[in-house]
């Protein structure tokens, strides 16, 4: 844990989100994805990993008043708070390891983009999942997207786990039902293209 830790607080510390390999200015799949759950305005979402990510300050923008952001690096909120402004009050910042984070209220949506995908360990992603099924309010949705089989193996100097529409079928059949999956490319900002797997599930 403060191996990673340190790592995350060095990358942010050094990268400008504009130049981080994961930056979008604005998160066209994810919001594409929130907009079709259709989810009222005091609905709880949680997004896990994301570090000074755009999405909360579209979510903001359409009316969404019960955001939470997690992330590993405290440097990575700190960002998204300063370019918020006043904003930032209006979000739930927490600093945590994804694999080890115990939640203390239930979401209506889970969103992940490319934070999943770090946790190479078993266990690592056997607490994940345990935390996502313990978090997730029944009918909520899970939105969960990582690097596919044709995707990177390595991102930001970590090796990572790649994943198909039916791995992650796989994990989280127990407690989730596949609502829509789609493999989508991503390019960076120096021209590279990631591919994606994007799943959204909902809660049994």
């Amino acid at each position: 844990m403060k191996e990673t830790k340190s790592h995350w607080e060095e990358v942010y510390n050094k990268k400008s989100y504009k130049d981080a390999s994961w930056y979008q200015e604005k998160p066209e799949t994810s919001l594409k994805f929130i907009a079709e759950l259709d989810l009222p305005e005091c609905s709880k979402i949680i997004d896990v990993g994301g570090g000074d990510s755009n999405l909360v300050d579209y979510l903001l923008k359409e009316g969404y008043r019960d955001i939470s952001v997690l992330d590993i690096s405290a440097k990575a909120l700190e960002k998204a708070k300063t370019r918020l402004n006043n904003d930032a009050e209006k979000v739930n910042w927490i600093v945590a390891d994804a694999s080890e984070f115990e939640a203390t209220q239930v979401y209506h949506l889970w969103h992940d983009r490319a934070a999943f995908h770090f946790l190479t360990e078993e266990k690592q992603i056997e607490n994940y999942i345990r935390t996502l099924e313990n978090s997730v309010a029944s009918g909520g949705f899970v939105i969960l997207a990582t690097f596919s089989k044709e995707g990177p193996e390595k991102c930001s100097g970590r090796t990572i786990k790649q994943y198909s529409k039916e791995d992650l079928q796989d994990l989280l059949q127990d407690k989730f039902a596949l609502l829509k999956c789609e493999n989508l490319d991503h390019t960076t900002p120096t021209g590279a293209i990631q591919n994606f797997t994007f799943c959204c599930f909902r809660k049994k």
